[in-house]
């Protein structure tokens, strides 16, 4: 897990060591000039200002108190706290099996690799023994309901899915809940269109989809998955802020830390929404979709 990881968050963790780094060359001792600049590595990294202002504040306190006198303690200080800061935020997507189907409903905005992420999670939940169902319910695009069903095929889960373009979503995933329960599936997995968070009147079909779920299970949908790109870095907060008021989100997906330098967005989400985060997207496979670990993430990040 940490080695891929690392691999993951080469670009993050180039970013964020080499600033550390030439702070403390030929340094000696820790002064306020090393932590302002730290501060300032910190705030580039797109840790987000309040948790960077919070971890100053306890540096500067531990140097204070001359619990910090070099590079190597200040290092292991820092990625403490910064494991301190999402350890409340690391959970487990559990299914419960006392609800049949389990309904995890998908939300995000286009490009965040949404539909990827739904294939993955049912390959992993399959290998776990799960009865697994899709639901296609990103009508607006007909390249999602394909590639859903590409995924479906090569490891044999079924997908419920209109064959015609702009159908109505909140009905595709009706008829596959009945479908799902039906069948005696675990879980029903369902996609929605990736949407603007300021679309008003697609975050209103949002709603109605939720509705029509919740009339045929009050307990569904159980999960309600926001999907976030990490290499948009701060706008990810605003989305996810947006649809949680209009949703409840209840837990997160990061998605593309491959493929950015700002895997410190990380830590922003999780002090701005309060809310989990249940896997990290890894790369392209299949199997590329990591549970979400703190201690991890943090040393994968920081690890020289």
């Amino acid at each position: 897990m940490l080695q891929r990881l690392k691999q993951t968050l080469q670009r993050s963790h180039k970013a964020l060591t080499t600033g550390i780094g030439n702070l403390f060359l030929g340094k000696k001792e820790i002064d306020a000039d090393l932590l302002e600049e730290l501060e300032t590595v910190l705030i580039t990294a797109d840790i987000g200002i309040q948790p960077v202002q919070d971890i100053m504040k306890n540096l500067t306190e531990q140097v204070l108190r001359k619990e910090l006198n070099n590079a190597d303690a200040l290092y292991q200080s820092l990625e403490k706290l910064l494991i301190h800061l999402l350890l409340p935020y690391q959970k487990k997507l559990t299914i419960h099996l006392e609800h049949k189907p389990f309904v995890l409903l998908f939300i995000g905005i286009n490009g965040a690799g949404k539909t990827t992420t739904i294939g993955k999670l049912a390959k992993k939940l399959q290998s776990e023994n799960k009865k697994v169902m899709l639901a296609a319910g990103d009508t607006f695009r007909a390249a999602a309901v394909h590639q859903l069903q590409i995924w479906g095929e090569r490891n044999d889960i079924p997908v419920i899915a209109q064959q015609h373009k702009g159908a109505d979503s909140a009905a595709v995933i009706h008829d596959a809940i009945n479908s799902a329960k039906s069948k005696n599936c675990d879980v029903l997995i369902a996609d929605t269109a990736g949407r603007l968070h300021t679309q008003q009147h697609l975050v209103e079909e949002l709603k109605k989809v939720k509705r029509v779920i919740s009339k045929l299970d009050e307990s569904a949908p159980h999960e309600i998955i926001l999907v976030l790109d990490a290499s948009i870095g701060q706008n990810a907060i605003i989305q996810a802020k947006q649809f949680h008021e209009a949703l409840g989100v209840t837990g997160l997906v990061v998605t593309k830390l491959d493929g950015t330098a700002k895997g410190g967005i990380v830590f922003a989400i999780t002090q701005a929404l309060k809310l989990p985060i249940y896997f990290v997207g890894t790369g392209e496979s299949i199997t590329d979709l990591e549970d979400f670990d703190a201690k991890e993430f943090v040393k994968a990040l920081l690890q020289k």
